[in-house]
């Protein structure tokens, strides 16, 4: 009687070109099951069997990355809101910011056989279409940025949004949304994030403040949520695929969203806006394919709560260097170098303690 063939070995997953490959790879931990200590985590529940995990960035390293993401987001920021104001309407500011990041993306697509093959163990993976949503959640923030910071003032919205973010944070780490696991709801983990907050109230001290309405203070927490779960949600696609493919998937997805709104805004039917020339006006989408890259990367290693607060350091770090270094800017202010502070501290008392359950 002849022996039975062998099942043939599964191919190795593609190699993420923005996390280094482990010198050896580990099985997954099946859905499920306990999560063993050390630095190898269950990419989530659509693992398949059989397959390999790369082992993410040392947690200090990713949320270095994520904090340059930071200060990468706060000159989007800056962009983005002088083009808004430059063409009359801050809605066609997002849609050449995603516009730009989409083409990047398309670029990275032909150029990078990692990007296409990243894309291809998706489809093998076989999430549920819920994973892909995680665009969703910067598109909204972007939406209402645009309609809120006007009527409550940069300060009262960013606190309300790193509210949103820290209690999303919180949640989708206690749920194992991200891909880092279950995160359990400790002391240090909630004190971190209500350190989160007062840094940034700290920063914005002095600042303008709008009309303190509820709904729109509820919109931005509602959008600081979404951006929480697009960090967990994105995380999860890039470690089923590569970090590359994670953040072809958010375009694909904020994009026609973006569109839609503006669209209804009448922003994409009126006269022809006055373009401006100053090429760093359009430099957003570059920028953001970098913020949503290193947020993938930042909430594989550390959860969604530690990449979040590494995250607004690095926007109020960027934010005091552009009062330094742009032409008739209100150069050094102590309130926001010590909430950039703050928030270091806010990570490191999150991360302190049991984290896994």
């Amino acid at each position: 009687m002849t022996a039975p063939r062998p099942e043939p070995t599964p191919p190795a997953p593609a190699p993420d070109p923005l996390v280094p490959p482990p010198p050896r790879a580990e099985p997954a931990v099946p859905s499920g099951s306990a999560v063993p200590p050390g630095p190898v985590v269950s990419p989530g529940p659509a693992v398949s069997a059989g397959r390999t995990v790369r082992r993410p960035l040392p947690a200090w390293a990713a949320l270095a990355l994520v904090t340059v993401a930071g200060v990468a987001s706060a000159a989007q920021g800056a962009a983005n809101g002088e083009l808004g104001a430059r063409v009359g309407e801050a809605s066609l500011a997002g849609v050449v910011n995603n516009l730009g990041g989409t083409l990047l993306v398309a670029v990275g697509l032909a150029v990078l056989p990692s990007m296409r093959a990243g894309l291809a163990a998706l489809r093998r993976a076989r999430l549920p279409w819920w994973s892909y949503l995680g665009g969703l959640g910067g598109a909204l923030i972007v939406v209402l940025g645009a309609y809120l910071v006007p009527v409550l003032g940069v300060a009262v919205f960013t606190i309300a949004q790193v509210a949103g973010g820290s209690l999303g944070g919180l949640a989708v780490d206690r749920a194992g949304v991200a891909p880092v696991g279950r995160l359990a709801l400790t002391g240090p983990r909630v004190a971190g994030g209500l350190l989160g907050v007062a840094a940034v109230a700290l920063a914005q001290a002095g600042g303008p403040v709008g009309e303190l309405a509820l709904v729109p203070v509820l919109l931005a927490v509602v959008g600081g949520v979404g951006v929480a779960l697009q960090s967990a949600l994105n995380g999860r696609v890039s470690a089923a695929g590569t970090s590359a493919a994670g953040v072809a998937v958010n375009f694909v997805v904020s994009t026609p969203a973006v569109l839609l709104v503006a669209a209804l805004a009448g922003a994409l039917s009126g006269p022809a806006p006055a373009w401006p020339d100053a090429w760093y006006l359009y430099t957003g989408g570059l920028l953001g394919v970098g913020i949503v890259a290193g947020l993938v990367v930042g909430v594989r290693s550390a959860g969604v709560l530690r990449t979040g607060l590494a995250l607004v350091a690095g926007q109020l770090g960027g934010a005091l260097l552009l009062d330094v270094l742009l032409p008739g800017g209100p150069g050094v202010r102590p309130a926001v170098l010590a909430g950039a502070a703050l928030t270091l501290v806010a990570v490191v008392v999150a991360g302190r303690g049991p984290r896994r359950r």
